[in-house]
Formats: structure tokens, sequence, C-alpha cells
């Protein structure tokens, strides 16, 4: 009997043997590799069906799309490589986990090893950069505040416009996982935000209590109050050679009886580059709002109040005193003066 016995014992052991070695390299059911179901193949069928399943799908060019445009990454280009060999391999050692008994036993009940080996890929990551990068400079656009425009010597609201601006780290983490999934699509939708203007048109009356408009052809200077034309008065502007400048200017500084710094141009004669105190000789009277530098809106003797409606000035604007007074006590520095 105890010959017997072990004869039997030898048989077992033999045959669990033999069972074993048969399925070294077969894939134990159960066994996924990246989500493909590769039990019960050999390692080189594993392989052919994993480069079929996954990694041919992986080739496929990357596909980005927004309404800005669209762009491409291929394989190549994102040094995009898949170690099959190695996931076969992971696929094959957590199939021989275990003793010879266990796997034996598991074989012939036909039970399952639940396994899925992951996607063993790399890339450059560079390249993600480089293309999230290209999508930012294509796709971003900065908010545009409401503002205001001069059109001929009156004023228009030019409305705000919403900006947008494209959410990098979300759009990277979409690229990665795309470029490294087996989707069918291999597509990409740039995720995107609305950026608010800080001035909207609602807000644009409040943003500018007080605007001057400087009609040279008129020899008129509006006034706008949040906007609104509030006042006109008549003015003298520069000579011929000497013109008022025409653009885009702002009250630097303003002064209640002003001297006059005379500019050190030729046409100052004897007097460029003195200092002629507030008194008769100062052609500066009551007030002065300094626009370019030495150039600004200022007062005239009534002596002079016959060159109002003419091109008179070496180049500031020219008023009556009653009427600089009154546009003196509502223009702060930094309003606008646009000339035209």
């Amino acid at each position: 009997m105890g010959v017997l016995a072990a004869a039997l014992v030898l048989m077992l052991v033999g045959g669990m043997y033999l069972y074993d070695h048969a399925h070294r390299d077969t894939i134990a059911k159960g066994v996924r590799i990246d989500g493909v179901a590769v039990g019960g193949l050999s390692g080189a069928a594993a392989l052919k069906k994993v480069r079929r399943a996954v990694i041919d799908p992986l080739s496929k060019p990357l596909t980005v799309r927004s309404s800005a445009g669209t762009w491409t990454l291929g394989s190549r280009e994102a040094r995009l490589t898949v170690d099959a060999q190695n996931m076969v391999q992971q696929a094959l050692t957590a199939s021989r986990e275990g003793s010879i008994v266990t796997r034996t036993i598991r074989g012939l009940l036909g039970e399952s090893v639940n396994k899925d080996v992951p996607l063993a890929v790399s890339y450059s990551h560079v390249a993600v950069q480089a293309l999230t990068a290209k999508v930012r400079a294509a796709v971003n656009r900065a908010p545009q505040n409401a503002s205001v425009a001069v059109s001929g010597s009156e004023l228009t609201r030019v409305p705000a416009k919403s900006g947008v601006t494209v959410d990098s780290a979300r759009l990277g983490g979409r690229i990665e996982r795309a470029l490294t999934g087996a989707s069918a699509s291999r597509a990409v939708t740039v995720p995107a935000k609305s950026v608010q203007p800080k001035i909207t048109t609602a807000q644009l009356a409040s943003e500018y209590p007080a605007y001057i408009v400087i009609d040279r052809g008129a020899f008129q200077l509006r006034f706008y109050a949040h906007l609104q034309l509030a006042k006109t008065y008549p003015i003298a502007v520069g000579m011929q050679g000497l013109e008022t400048p025409p653009g885009l200017y702002h009250i630097q500084w303003k002064e209640v009886d002003p001297p006059w710094i005379v500019p050190n141009k030729a046409w100052a004669g004897a007097l460029a580059g003195k200092t002629i105190p507030p008194g008769p000789e100062d052609p500066l009277k009551a007030r002065f709002m300094s626009f370019d530098g030495g150039a600004g809106i200022h007062g005239i003797d009534p002596s002079e109040y016959g060159s109002i409606g003419h091109d008179a000035s070496h180049g500031c604007v020219r008023m009556t005193i009653p009427d600089v007074i009154a546009l003196y006590s509502v223009t702060p520095v930094g309003t606008p003066v646009y000339i035209v």
C-alpha cells in the first residue's frame, strides 16, 4: 500500500508539473492588458492582439478642436511609444503567481485571475506643452473694456467685449488622456471660459464724469458730463504754423491765476524762456488747464475777446474769463481732451 500511495503521489506531482509546464506561455483567464482581455492566449498571440487593439489606435493622430481652429498631434511628433513586450510579460508573470498546486487547480477549474496590466506608454511632455501653447495663442482673447470714441466731433460709446481664455491645465490633461487612451475619435475639445471686461457699457458713463472735445474747425469746445453734452463754448485755437495739436490728450495740471511761463521759441522773441507773473502783462487770465505740456486751455483778457472764433493763439485754446472759470470748476485732472 505504501508503495502504491507513493506511486500515486509521484504521478500526481508529475501530472501537475507537466500541466503547469505546458501552460507556462499561456496567460491565465481573466488577465487583461489595458482593458483588453488576453486570458487563454499565448504570449505571441497576446502581443499580436495588443498591437491591434491598443497600439494601432494610439498611432492615429490626435485632433484638438475649437471655434478658433483645429490642431493635430501625430504619434511620431509626440514621440509616443508603447512597450508591448513589457505588458505581455507582466501578464505572463501575473499568470504564474502562486504555487504549482494553486496554478494547476485554478487552470483545471477554469478560475480567473483578476489582473489588468496598465498601459506602458511614454510620450513627449514638451510636445504636449507646445501644442497647448499653440492653442492658447489662437484661442485666448483679452476682454475689451467699454470705451469712448470721437466720431467727427461727437462722442460715441464703444461697447465692451468679453474675452476668452483656455483652461491650460484641463486642456493638457485632455490631450494626455486622449494621447494614451484607445479613443476611437482621438478628438479633444478645447476647454475655455469667458472673461468679462472690467468696464462694461453700463458702467461707461460713470467712468467719464468729464470729457472735452475741441472742434478746431467750428471753434467750439464741447463739454460732456457723464458722456452727455452739457455745454458748448466758443473758443480760439492756434494760428497757422502754431496750430493746436490734434489727438487725444488729458488734463495734466490746473492752476488759478497762472503765471505765463514763456516757451523758449522763436515766436516769443525777447520774452522766450521768461516767466511773466499774473498781471497786466500776463496773457493767461483766470484759469489754466494744461493738456500738452506747455499748451493748455486758458482765459484771455476781455480786450482780446475778438479773437474768439479765429485761429489766433500760439497753440493754446482761448476762452472768455467767465467760460474758462465755469469749465475749470467741472474739469478734474485726468479729464480726456480730444482735439479734432
